[in-house]
């Protein structure tokens, strides 16, 4: 047998080759062991009808003719088909150019990538990063300002001398460190077209060295001490800067993600503390900080690991503020974090943790928001929960509490999974992006899969890290799921801060093409507009939502017919979902926002293999495009 390199592939992708799940189950089990004997199947499967997916916007649209041809025509372009090529593809009557690319400056006197050198560690703080995520567009006085995340970087493009990628030198540990993070810039639109406004008093780089605070629960706990910093107050960097949320006061929240990948250890026989495993800390890295710069290096520092994971808030308008690490709000492996105003004022923060098997979270603070008034605390008082969704389209949001998990406050923020498993949360399908919606009381979560779902390893069933067991539930219906589902839920009383939900299944991707069962999908899925690994999403101001996907794109297999990731448009009131952009081959498509007319639409296009945007011959390139309707009529 020929072996193959694997180095390329993500953390579950690795698991995914090494524990191949056995074949699914068949739609009867399906059906038998995640449904009540009530036959609450039919009602969450049944997404392409208005009445299963009208939900509280049954109350503001009634199901006339006349009404059900004006929801048909917020769709304003023609879907497109599938792609499997190396560009973006946009319907007919809209054009989309670049705007930011990794490597392009963000001040003058600085150059551009150069493809064989890379960036020198001297402007690698100074260039847009790699890898583009959540990103939000600001308004500040007369400018236009977007925050956007670089997620992670590929070794061996930005350290090109340096044998398969890894590190020879602190400086390269550097250059890495610096490309990843966050990017505030000023961006404008002329005769060009959208492009950045180079040397914009707002334009910053924030990386894995820039000084932050620690702010809520764990802020001076002994759990986030350090040699370096012995008040648990100061620290240094975020980190794999997935998602994000904007603030109704004006601040950027970048989420981190997978933290534990850039700590390690050198020290062959060092002890890891046992809550390492929970978040996946282990001795060798991906990229090998460890061994050039000791904060890194947990058998010198053990505590390090616990200053990262967790939502850290931003100024936009000022490029001299320190970041916020807001503890109050977990520390998990964060997707994105959806704000919302609860009836009463109270700051509401839905937030998934993006990891098979994890949970589903909420903050709710304990003062309500002022427009104008004191916001510093919003974010560090209060209160999070965990979900708990029954089979009978019910779920109630659990407190972490002292007296819920016998856990102190500092030990709920720092060690959030542990406490979410001691309340009985419900486990689920990786909970990546978190999406309310503007115009009714309802909130969406993109669940994008798992292939350890009712799956046996060693004659038992697959658990999450901390041995929850991955059990079939009506929230995640589907063993070995490769497809992924959109759940929803309405809150009671139509209030974001109450307890108790009400549930249904927006949809659930499939293949119909390949299969018959439960993995075609549901009744709203269909050949023309099939999808897997739903991933970012995000409400336009009309109230369409805006599904952007990271899976397959082998076009094989269980996924033939699918083509290059995608984004799609999906309308809350119909079920109606239909596909608006695809990727070029390799990329997921991930992050976006609109510019303040809503007549732009950037969307983050991260790690293509293709030589995109540049053409042949150039290097594959993290873009963000900006999209535009051909007349520049409003487009979110």
């Amino acid at each position: 047998m020929t072996e193959t390199n694997t180095n390329h592939l993500s953390w579950d992708e690795w698991d995914e080759l090494h524990n191949p799940p056995p074949a699914v189950t068949d739609f009867d089990r399906v059906v038998e062991r995640a449904v009540s004997r009530r036959g609450f199947l039919g009602g969450i499967l049944a997404m392409g009808s208005a009445a299963a997916a009208m939900g509280t916007l049954g109350n503001l649209m009634s199901s006339t003719s006349a009404q059900a041809q004006e929801a048909a025509s917020r769709f304003a372009f023609k879907p497109i088909p599938i792609a499997t090529d190396n560009t973006v593809h946009v319907p007919e009557g809209y054009s989309w150019k670049p705007l930011a690319k990794w490597g392009q400056p963000l001040f003058s006197n600085v150059p551009d990538i150069d493809p064989m050198k890379g960036v020198s560690v001297e402007n690698s703080d100074k260039v847009f990063g790699e890898n583009t995520d959540g990103m939000e567009l600001f308004v500040i006085g007369d400018a236009q300002v977007i925050a956007v995340n670089h997620e992670y970087v590929n070794n061996e493009t930005n350290l090109p001398h340096a044998p398969e990628g890894m590190p020879q030198s602190l400086d390269d540990v550097k250059i890495l460190q610096n490309m990843q993070g966050v990017t505030v810039m000023e961006v404008a639109e002329g005769a060009n077209g959208w492009e950045i406004v180079v040397d914009s008093p707002f334009n910053r780089r924030i990386h894995h060295n820039t000084p932050m605070k620690l702010s809520g629960p764990a802020a001076g706990s002994d759990l986030v001490k350090t040699a370096a910093d012995p008040a648990g107050v100061d620290c240094l960097g975020t980190f794999n800067n997935c998602g994000a949320g904007k603030t109704p006061w004006g601040t950027y929240l970048t989420c981190e993600e997978n933290f534990n990948g850039y700590f390690g250890t050198t020290t062959a026989d060092f002890q890891m503390p046992d809550d390492y495993k929970r978040y996946g800390i282990v001795a060798e890295t991906r990229y090998g900080y460890e061994k050039f710069d000791e904060r890194f290096d947990v058998a010198k520092n053990p505590n390090e690991p616990r200053r990262a994971g967790y939502v850290v808030e931003i100024d936009p308008s000022d490029a001299s503020s320190t970041p916020i690490k807001r503890t109050a709000l977990g520390r998990i492996k964060h997707e994105n974090a959806a704000v919302v105003i609860a009836r009463d004022g109270r700051v509401v923060v839905y937030m998934g943790d993006d990891e098979r098997g994890e949970f589903l979270y909420k903050y709710v603070s304990n003062s309500i928001y002022v427009p104008g008034g004191d916001t510093s605390k919003l974010l560090d008082e209060g209160t999070l929960y965990v979900a708990k969704f029954s089979d009978e389209g019910t779920g109630e949001w659990l407190a972490l509490t002292p007296e819920t998990t016998g856990m102190k406050p500092d030990e709920i923020a720092v060690f959030t999974r542990q406490a979410a498993s001691k309340v009985g949360a419900t486990t689920m399908d990786r909970p990546e992006w978190v999406a309310t919606n503007p115009v009714a009381i309802e909130a969406y979560c993109a669940l994008t899969n798992n292939s350890n779902r009712a799956v046996l390893k060693d004659g038992k069933m697959r658990t999450n890290a901390g041995g929850d067991v991955l059990e079939l539930n009506a929230a995640n219906p589907r063993a070995g799921n490769e497809y992924g589902q959109i759940v929803r839920w309405y809150p009671e009383n139509d209030d974001h801060a109450d307890g108790k939900f009400k549930w249904d299944l927006f949809v659930m991707a499939g293949n119909p093409a390949v299969h018959k069962d439960a993995y075609a999908g549901s009744s709203n899925i269909n050949e023309g507009n099939m999808f897997n690994s739903p991933d970012g999403m995000m409400f336009d101001s009309t109230g369409l939502l805006w599904i952007q996907t990271d899976g397959e794109d082998t076009n094989e297999g269980d996924f033939a017919g699918q083509g290059n990731n995608q984004m799609l448009a999906g309308d809350p009131v119909t079920g109606r979902i239909e596909r608006f952009l695809t990727a070029p081959k390799g990329a997921e498509v991930t992050g976006q926002t609109w510019s303040a007319d809503k007549r732009t639409h950037f969307v983050g296009i991260q790690h293509p293999s293709a030589p995109f945007p540049d053409g042949e011959g150039k290097l594959p390139r993290s873009t963000i495009v900006a999209i535009k309707k051909d007349d520049n009529s409003m487009i979110g």
